[in-house]
């Protein structure tokens, strides 16, 4: 129902109006009178009606300053004016303020109610057409960042986008897009993460980065361009920003974040920028998951001249592996990766030099081990980072190494064991010594048998011989009793030399064999 206030200094036609009118029959209620101008406008700012019946001729404030002054500060109420003939071409002058229908004295109820009826049909298209243009505003302010993601795509991927469609598009926005100087910041969530993931770090970015003028999602990275007002000079506002997004986005997702940001340019070059970013993430590779990267970190270096001088040697960590010395054969993959990321050549060639260092290793890997080596050289080639690689190479090498490190002791231990043997058999032969049984018993190096024995059995070789010919001969005595310390120097190879036996004998058992004999007499 809309309110009506009805308004005219003549009580009788002020109550006969409002007792003789249907009002609802017009969709209306009358909500109060007013014997004059004055009067209506103090009823109006109170409880302002929907419509107004006013006299024209009024005391103090008439029909047409009510209208003026209503129209001021209340433009959407409607009025109905009433006036004598005479006053006719005078109520004219409301047409200014919009006013339409007028009613000439004396009228009757149908009159007025045909008026009411007009009006209130009028009012209700108006709410309808104020409604509409509501909901196709909210539908817009919704389907918003959505358009200004898209336009972000299409820019920075169609070659036709121009000047025309930034001044366009800043209009549709709102924005200042023409002649703003910006930055691009490309963010990559690195593995393992979910679509959604990439819609919260949008939205983090959004809230933690100043002036954050678009953004959108494009081959599964976040792109955001920002507004820069300092001329390029200073970007370490705009850097301190990403590492509270990458700081907090880590917070609550436990997930790495790499950023890449532009140099300062105008926001027609967006194209050109964010090539610049698209670039800068490609250095990922040699700095690392969950780095920032700017223009600093690039740098710029002769392909040719660095990819002929750099010789991993790999033939050294080979060498190294082969040994089973596995500390030695990690480092030594640190130092070829340390000299990897020094000289940070094209990623296709750095690439193409641990795959050689990987198939170095390959070539030297046992029969049964080589398969699964040569499967995994497909994932080297997958990797995305030099950190990763190398992560790769390390492990690779330190299970081929304690392969062969475990191939050597059983291969060692087996030669021990075959030494062992011989001195058993020959304790008793004065002649036994490293060199005869490397030379003339196994045809081997001496060196190598005396540091891989000491290597399995904890001492040199002479030492064992003469610990194994003293138990020998203590064993002898207790199963003897009396017996001459001459015959035991002559029975368990000292060559009767029972000097040099007494001496050995007690080094080892701490007394004499004399008195070792008295006391198993």
């Amino acid at each position: 129902m809309y309110k009506v206030l009805l308004v005219d200094d003549e009580r009788m036609i002020l109550d006969g109006i409002s007792k003789v009118v249907d009002w609802s029959r017009a969709g209306c209620e009358l909500a109060g009178t007013a014997r004059n101008g004055l009067d209506a406008y103090e009823q109006i700012t109170g409880c302002p009606p929907d419509i107004v019946i006013s006299d024209i001729a009024m005391p103090g404030l008439d029909g047409i300053g009510l209208v003026a002054r209503t129209h001021e500060c209340y433009p959407e109420i409607r009025f109905i004016m009433l006036s004598g003939y005479k006053d006719f071409d005078y109520a004219r002058q409301a047409m200014q303020y919009g006013v339409k229908h007028y009613l000439l004295k004396p009228c009757n109820e149908e009159q007025i109610l045909d008026a009411l009826t007009e009006l209130a049909a009028e009012k209700g298209e108006q709410q309808e057409r104020e409604q509409f243009v509501r909901r196709m505003k909210q539908d817009f302010e919704r389907m918003l960042p959505h358009v200004k993601a898209q336009f972000l795509k299409e820019f920075i991927t169609n070659k036709t986008y121009g000047s025309r469609d930034l001044e366009y598009y800043q209009q549709l926005f709102g924005l200042t897009l023409q002649h703003k100087p910006v930055r691009v910041l490309l963010m990559r969530v690195e593995e393992p993460y979910e679509p959604e993931h990439l819609f919260a770090l949008q939205n983090i970015a959004a809230d933690l980065l100043p002036a954050v003028l678009l953004s959108t999602t494009i081959q599964g990275q976040v792109l955001l361009v920002v507004s820069d007002e300092s001329g390029g000079q200073d970007s370490a506002e705009v850097i301190s920003s990403i590492h509270q997004v990458r700081a907090a986005f880590h917070k609550f997702y436990r997930l790495e974040v790499t950023a890449a940001v532009s140099e300062q340019d105008k926001m027609i070059r967006l194209r050109s920028l964010y090539r610049e970013t698209l670039q800068y993430m490609s250095h990922r590779f040699y700095t690392g998951e969950g780095s920032l990267i700017t223009k600093e970190d690039l740098v710029a270096i002769d392909l040719q001249k660095n990819g002929t001088d750099l010789d991993l040697d790999e033939d050294k960590l080979c060498l190294l592996v082969k040994s089973g010395n596995r500390e030695e054969a990690r480092e030594e993959v640190e130092r070829l990766f340390g000299l990897l990321g020094q000289h940070r050549l094209d990623i296709a060639v750095t690439r193409s030099y641990v795959l050689q260092l990987y198939a170095a290793m390959i070539r030297i890997c046992p029969e049964e081990e080589q398969a699964g080596f040569t499967s995994r050289m497909g994932e080297l080639a997958r990797m995305q980072t030099l950190a990763e690689l190398e992560t790769a190479v390390k492990e690779a090498a330190e299970s081929l190494t304690l392969a062969y490190y475990k191939n050597n002791m059983s291969r060692q231990s087996s030669t021990v064991n075959k030494m062992l043997a011989i001195i058993e058999e020959n304790y008793s032969n004065p002649e036994l010594s490293l060199s005869g049984v490397a030379g003339q018993m196994l045809y081997m190096n001496a060196d190598y048998l005396g540091k891989i024995f000491k290597k399995v059995t904890g001492e040199s070789f002479s030492h064992y011989v003469n610990r194994y010919r003293v138990q020998q001969a203590a064993e002898h005595i207790r199963l003897s009793g009396d017996v001459k310390v001459f015959e035991l120097a002559d029975l368990f190879g000292f060559g009767g030399n029972a000097q040099y036996f007494s001496q050995v004998f007690k080094k080892w058992t701490g007394v004499t064999p004399s008195d070792y004999i008295k006391s198993h007499s």
